[in-house]
């Protein structure tokens, strides 16, 4: 069985099972008891979890992955490395990768093709803006969801352009999918990335790579010499405008290669406008993978097989006769005549073969074409008589122009016939606040009623980073009141602490000295005390008192109450204890211990007995102090240590307090969230102060 099977990491991450294995970890499916929430977790292996790099690499990925925010890129919600266990937290997928989609359809057709490529480039873009290559793009690290969008993972080999920690000695990625420059060990940028999007678009269309051989080296080399064959070598499917994206994404020079995912986005959406397009890139000749071909005369079926043959092109004209040499003796007039009408004579045999090959072409054509034009209007009729065609252009309606505008929340009640979707906020230089950057699908274009607009919002100029103070040591309240002044996002979290006394910040996360922007949460935590010990609570019940006492100190509890009370077991036997056994307790929490002083015979006794504690089940309103917040968020409410929430409540912008109805007896402990966030632990005594009269 797995080691990790069933065990808690970070106290919150219970491991469930294995659902992945790769070259340098293994990923399990896990519950996040915190969040109450499936997870994947990947956790380095054990025999790389010794070696520094490997341990080093598995971070950067972590960071890399953890500074990314798009729809088509796997999130990342927490990166731990300790002695134990080093792990990835990110959002569990609901699908398969690309390459398992690609082995059950085999050849994809173009628009599925496209449909996916456009979702990886744009996934790269905000990979790329954010100074991140991710360097093994692949069919495998590509997962395909249920409702047919995907998402690129598996940024084990990114690195951060503008660092200096190149790997030059080693040809990371896939060896089917690495760009020329990864084969030699050379420098990459986002451009290499582009090349290993163009052999999965190749893949997608032709239905193999566009380089293989028997050995890792041996496809390597290919990829560094160049001159794959056309993917419409093996498809005569793909559209000419697809098959020029795919060859200048793979160009073996990385100049001739697209400069931007961007750039490489935008001919792959003149493409979906127009399918039909031919795309004018002049670039060099000499290579099939930095040649993209133009539209030019069709050969004819004979000129195909000269070409199958030979492997080039026939010239239009035959070739010049060749002269033997110059000791060859002189012919004839006649003698050339002869050569002259041979010549010609073959020359009308080859022609009158290829009109016959084309009129059998054109005539095989034309019975096609006829065909598909009856079955077409067969079709027609059929949706035109049953309606679905007169609702289907009913139920079209064009996409309003929303980029350039304000965004609101009243937005979605402007276009019903919608449904309006945010990306990430972005910052931008050009866009002010609330400004919509970009749409998709963009404005003019037809779709069906209640389609997704997915709109960018922009969030104005990035702000000024800069050093965050040092709190350590100072009141948590005065602390929060500094932050939340200066334009930040503070959010308390309570710990114990042996050096600063409960209420004082122990430390800030971000830490002291880190670049900070306002807006940003910073996360500020509270002394506690020293750090809370907690036992499971023994039976006494039946021992005698004296045993109890030694039993309750060796166990470390400090603040035990034994009370005498009458009973009809022997003397000095512990009939009651206040904590039920097993019960986790706090040792310093107050236990109460009754023990029987035997049978009072004296019919007047009215010595005072110790009561019972309290332990009626009550229901009050309890009114909280909660931080203020400029904008609507969700307050949840959980028993301390558990992931239950009791109550769920929206709270307005600006409130200070909320009222809660809560249910319980004696004292009890409450976990508070902020839209998803652990903010503090609350108390509430439900028994009811006593009136003196």
């Amino acid at each position: 069985m797995d080691q990790y099977i069933g065990r808690l990491l970070d106290g919150r991450y219970e491991i469930l099972e294995v659902i992945g294995t790769g070259g340098m970890a293994v990923v399990y499916k896990a519950r996040c008891h915190r969040l109450n929430r499936l997870v994947a977790i990947k956790i380095l292996k054990d025999e790389f979890a010794r070696d520094e790099e490997f341990r080093r690499r598995f971070r950067a990925e972590g960071e890399a992955v953890a500074m990314l925010s798009h729809p088509n890129i796997v999130q990342v919600y927490d990166v731990s490395t300790s002695d134990s266990a080093n792990f990835i937290v990110m959002e569990l997928i609901d699908g398969i990768s690309l390459k398992e989609y690609m082995e059950k359809k085999g050849v994809l057709n173009w628009k599925e093709t496209l449909h996916f490529s456009l979702q990886i480039a744009k996934g790269l873009e905000h990979a790329h803006s954010r100074g991140i290559i991710h360097r093994d793009i692949k069919p495998h690290n590509i997962m395909v969801l249920k409702n047919g969008s995907v998402k690129v993972m598996d940024f084990g080999i990114a690195r951060v352009m503008n660092k200096s920690n190149t790997l030059t000695k080693e040809a990371l990625g896939s060896v089917h999918y690495i760009s020329p420059e990864q084969a030699k060990g050379g420098h990459t940028d986002n451009r290499s990335d582009l090349y290993s999007l163009g052999v999965v678009m190749y893949e997608m269309m032709a239905g193999r790579p566009p380089y293989d051989g028997e050995s890792a080296v041996s496809v390597a080399i290919q990829h560094i010499n160049g001159g794959a064959p056309l993917p419409s070598v093996y498809n005569p499917n793909i559209p000419k405008g697809l098959e020029q994206i795919i060859m200048k994404a793979m160009a073996l020079e990385v100049r001739d290669r697209y400069v931007s995912a961007t750039e490489m986005l935008q001919d792959m959406e003149e493409f979906r406008k127009n399918p039909a397009i031919v795309f004018d890139y002049h670039t060099l000749l000499d290579d099939a993978t930095r040649k993209i071909p133009t539209a030019g005369a069709p050969m004819t079926t004979a000129e195909k097989k000269v070409q199958a043959r030979t492997g080039e092109r026939p010239a239009s004209q035959p070739a010049p006769q060749r002269r033997t040499g110059t000791a060859a003796r002189p012919v004839t007039a006649q003698r050339d005549s002869e050569i002259v009408s041979r010549v010609q004579q073959k020359h009308r045999e080859e022609q009158k073969k290829n009109e016959k090959e084309r009129s059998r072409v054109a005539t095989t054509a034309i019975v096609i074409c006829s065909a598909v034009a009856v079955f077409a209007i067969i079709v027609f009729l059929i949706a035109l008589f049953s309606g679905a065609l007169l609702d289907q252009e009913k139920d079209t309606v064009e996409v309003p122009y929303l980029a350039g505008g304000l965004y609101s929340e009243a937005l979605a009640e402007d276009y019903p016939d919608f449904v309006i979707r945010l990306q990430p906020r972005q910052y931008s230089e050009s866009h002010p606040k609330d400004e919509i950057i970009s749409q998709e699908p963009v404005g003019g274009s037809k779709v069906q009623r209640g389609s997704d607009i997915w709109i960018t919002v922009s969030m104005g100029p990035e702000p000024e980073a800069r050093k965050l103070d040092n709190f350590a040591g100072a009141d948590a309240e005065e602390a929060y009141k500094l932050l939340d002044s200066q334009g930040f996002k503070p959010l308390k979290k309570r710990e114990a602490s042996y050096v600063y006394e409960a209420g004082v910040v122990t430390r800030t996360d971000p830490g002291a000295g880190s670049e900070v922007t306002e807006g940003q949460t910073i996360y500020i935590y509270v002394s506690t005390g020293p750090e809370v010990v907690e036992v499971p609570m023994p039976n006494v019940e039946g021992l005698e008192l004296k045993r109890a006492k030694e039993l309750m100190d060796q166990l470390g509890f400090t603040n035990v109450r034994y009370v005498p009370t009458e009973s009809s077991q022997p003397e000095n036997v512990v009939v009651y204890q206040s904590v039920n056994k097993n019960e986790t307790v706090d040792v310093t929490a107050e236990v109460i211990i009754q023990y029987s002083r035997g049978v009072t015979e004296t019919a007047g006794d009215t010595q005072p007995q110790e009561t019972e504690p309290d332990t009626t089940t009550r229901t009050f309103d309890v009114s909280w102090v909660v931080p203020v917040r400029d904008e609507e968020y969700q307050l949840d409410v959980c028993l301390a240590g558990t992931p239950e929430v009791l109550v769920q409540r929206m709270v307005p912008p600006g409130s200070q307090t909320v009222v809660l109805k809560l249910t319980g007896s004696g004292v009890v402990y409450y976990d508070l969230y902020i839209n998803g966030d652990f903010v503090e632990t609350k108390s509430v005594e439900f028994t009811p102060k006593k009136v003196e009269p």
